[in-house]
């Protein structure tokens, strides 16, 4: 199993943060996976990927655990993680 952590910083109030990863979530969806969130924490289920998200002043934390379906199916942790850095700068990027 792969394991994938990515931290994006922020400068938003958690609230006006958690209004924003639904741009994030919107992405996941497409690849099958979703969250299922419990005030600013959140599981990640999905085919083939496990995995939580976390809110908080400052910052947001994506840790992904590809599992052995993933792993069959060719997925590449790397470019898993590449991806998900830059749709979490996507989504904070307009925050002023």
């Amino acid at each position: 199993m792969s394991k994938i952590k990515v931290r994006h910083s922020h400068s938003l109030p958690v609230d006006v943060a958690r209004e924003r990863i639904n741009q994030f979530e919107e992405m996941l969806t497409k690849f099958g996976a979703s969250l299922v969130w419990s005030g600013n924490k959140a599981e990640v289920k999905g085919f083939g990927v496990t995995g939580s998200a976390e809110l908080g002043e400052g910052f947001v934390e994506v840790a992904i655990k590809l599992g052995m379906m993933a792993k069959a199916a060719g997925v590449d942790p790397a470019r898993v993680e590449a991806s998900i850095a830059k749709r979490l700068a996507e989504t904070f990027a307009d925050e002023a």
